[in-house]
């Protein structure tokens, strides 16, 4: 039963998606006489936290009732008081918890302060698949760098383009509607100043109701042109440019005149140092990046060790070609027993398409 429950609160956790950053998916179920009586989920960041969506959508007292909740309820207070307050000052019997609170800060001190109040309280129910919804926020909250997910669409014979650069559309509607989900999700959108002069992308998410991912660009010497797309708009979706001391001054101060952050970050071997870039993000709130750029950076991503997971769209096309261009370029490695390897893998179809989801394994 308490697995039952939990489920319910963890679908209601991920209604949250692409709204509470830089706060956790949340979802919370009240039972009470083997009965659903009160349920929400954290809806933004700044607003309600899940246990008190729960407790206001009562219509009866929850004196003696149980309470599932997908995270430790917090113990602190922030933008909002501590849920725990709440959660003693209703007389809810029991809490049944899926993940502790991954913050080294405050991990614990909320179930401590629930027991200590006499509440009985249960621990890891569901964990891994709460863990799992928020690897974002797990990440983000102990490390202070952004979850990195690499994002590509190949076909068959492992091709992005053409020999002539050719890409639209080697996948489907489907897939592209599920990567522009991906725009939503996701705090940031990256690429190299290589795609923006080619593609002059727009980035933007184009499902409704989600908020556009902060346009990220890599452009060691600020030769982005002027009018690009994503220097538009910045309103509605702001871009931030990474540089190095190479870049004019005199460049930077009209992009920074428009509302554009330019950010000097050092170099590693002649180029942005991805993992520098990522310090300086994570400082700015940027909790999750999408790369969307192509093989250049893909390849750059893997060697600077900031890529957790790949999303891989492949069509069931052949394009052929020794000088067609592949997804994940740069040197990559001389032995098998080097690969980069991936693991908790998951598939997908999505219209012709296969979506292969996977993790990153740690390398020394």
């Amino acid at each position: 039963m308490d697995k039952k429950y939990m489920n319910i609160a963890l679908v209601l956790a991920e209604k949250g998606k692409g709204f509470t950053a830089p706060n956790p998916l949340v979802g919370a179920v009240i039972i009470k006489n083997e009965k659903v009586i009160g349920q929400g989920y954290h809806q933004k960041a700044g607003g309600p936290h899940a246990e008190v969506h729960a407790i206001n959508n009562v219509a009866e007292s929850v004196e003696g009732a149980t309470m599932y909740v997908t995270l430790e309820p917090c113990s602190h207070y922030g933008k909002t008081p501590p849920c725990v307050d709440l959660i003693i000052k209703k007389k809810i019997k029991r809490v049944v918890v899926a993940a502790t609170d991954p913050n080294p800060l405050v991990s614990g001190r909320g179930l401590k302060k629930l027991k200590e109040a006499g509440i009985e309280v249960t621990t890891g129910v569901l964990e891994q698949e709460s863990n799992h919804l928020n690897e974002v926020f797990n990440k983000y909250i102990t490390t202070g760098f952004p979850f990195v997910v690499m994002k590509y669409a190949m076909t068959l014979d492992g091709k992005i383009a053409t020999e002539t650069g050719d890409s639209k559309w080697i996948s489907s509607k489907a897939a592209r509607n599920h990567a522009h989900l991906l725009r939503g999700y996701l705090t940031g959108i990256m690429v190299g100043i290589d795609t923006v002069l080619k593609d002059d992308p727009q980035l933007t998410c184009r499902v409704p109701g989600y908020l556009n991912p902060t346009r990220i660009v890599l452009d060691s010497r600020l030769r982005i042109p002027e009018q690009a797309n994503l220097l538009k708009d910045q309103d509605h979706a702001p871009t931030i440019i990474l540089t190095t001391k190479k870049a004019s001054s005199e460049k930077t101060k009209i992009l920074e005149s428009r509302n554009i952050e330019v950010l000097t970050v050092p170099e590693l071997d002649g180029r942005i140092d991805l993992k520098q870039a990522m310090n300086v993000l994570g400082e700015r709130g940027i909790d999750s990046i999408l790369l969307e750029g192509g093989g250049t950076l893909n390849g750059a991503a893997l060697e600077a060790g900031i890529v957790d997971k790949v999303n891989l769209y492949v069509a069931p096309k052949l394009i052929a070609g020794e000088m067609a261009i592949s997804p994940v370029r740069g040197q990559g490695v001389d032995n098998i027993s080097e690969t980069f390897n991936i693991n908790k893998i998951n598939y997908q179809s999505l219209g012709k398409d296969l979506l292969i989801e996977g993790y990153l394994e740690k390398r020394e």
